[in-house]
């Protein structure tokens, strides 16, 4: 320690100094932390204020449009368009499941033994697939999740923002997945009745006749039985019929409990 009592005065005047610039620095850096929060809640509460009216999905980007470096909006409108291509992507997968041909086959009483063996080759694979394709549709799923979470963590909306949007994510996904789990069993129960159906038709080929739109059968106890297999179809495609028109209304759901988180209610 320096004997001279100005060179003594002079070190502590370097010691308050530093303590004081520290100080300084310590509440600047504080200050513009939380400014920078401040501006974020702004953001957040601007971004919500503009969404407050709309009345439909489509009109997100509208409103990104006019404020395109909000965050809150940015984030909606990825999010829509997400979930649009979700679904998109999910029903182009519910066409492959069934080849074309099964549709296109018309009056079976009218086809050819190869026109019905090629039905029931098709109705096979649509089995196959039905019974197939969940993994593929939960993968769907995942990817949508997975950029969505991606995104929030870009924008930094903060944890609480990200966890409501995840979870109302979530929700629609475990939607999604509980019906199409449904949907896939009863196709699969309809493609399996219809090719038993079928496979009465190619035993009995050119043994029927087909009058009036009916099949006449040579013995009763062949009658009974295309008449139990014709039965079992017509009941395995009730369901399908009615899950169909479930999806439907989840989907009209799923917009409308969208729209309500986008304006905050």
């Amino acid at each position: 320690m320096p004997s001279d009592p100005n060179a003594r005065t002079r070190v502590r005047m370097a010691f308050l100094v530093l303590f004081v610039f520290i100080i300084v620095a310590s509440v600047g850096a504080y200050f513009v932390a939380d400014l920078g929060k401040l501006h974020d809640v702004i953001a957040a509460r601007d971004g919500q204020a503009a969404l407050r009216g709309i009345t439909d999905a489509s009109q997100i980007d509208q409103t990104l449009r006019q404020k395109p470096s909000n965050k809150i909006l940015r984030m909606m409108a990825m999010a829509t368009r997400a979930a649009d291509e979700t679904n998109a992507a999910i029903e182009k997968l519910s066409d492959e499941i069934e080849p074309p041909a099964i549709s296109k086959a018309g009056n079976v009483g009218a086809a050819s033994r190869s026109d019905l063996e090629a039905l029931r080759r098709d109705l096979k694979t649509a089995e196959a697939n039905a019974t197939t394709f969940m993994p593929r549709i939960v993968a769907v799923l995942k990817a949508e999740r997975d950029n969505v979470e991606k995104y929030a963590a870009s924008l930094q909306l903060g944890k609480d923002a990200g966890t409501r949007l995840l979870d109302n994510v979530d929700k629609r996904h475990a939607e999604i997945t509980a019906l199409a789990s449904r949907m896939l069993s009863a196709r699969a129960d309809f493609y399996r009745a219809y090719q038993n159906y079928v496979a009465i038709l190619v035993g009995e080929f050119g043994a029927y006749k087909v009058v009036g739109g009916q099949f006449i059968f040579p013995l009763q106890r062949t009658a009974d039985r295309y008449n139990v297999a014709a039965q079992a179809m017509t009941s395995a495609a009730k369901p399908v019929a009615e899950l169909d028109q479930e999806r439907r209304n989840l989907l009209q759901s799923q917009q409308a409990r969208w729209l309500h988180f986008v304006r905050g209610e």
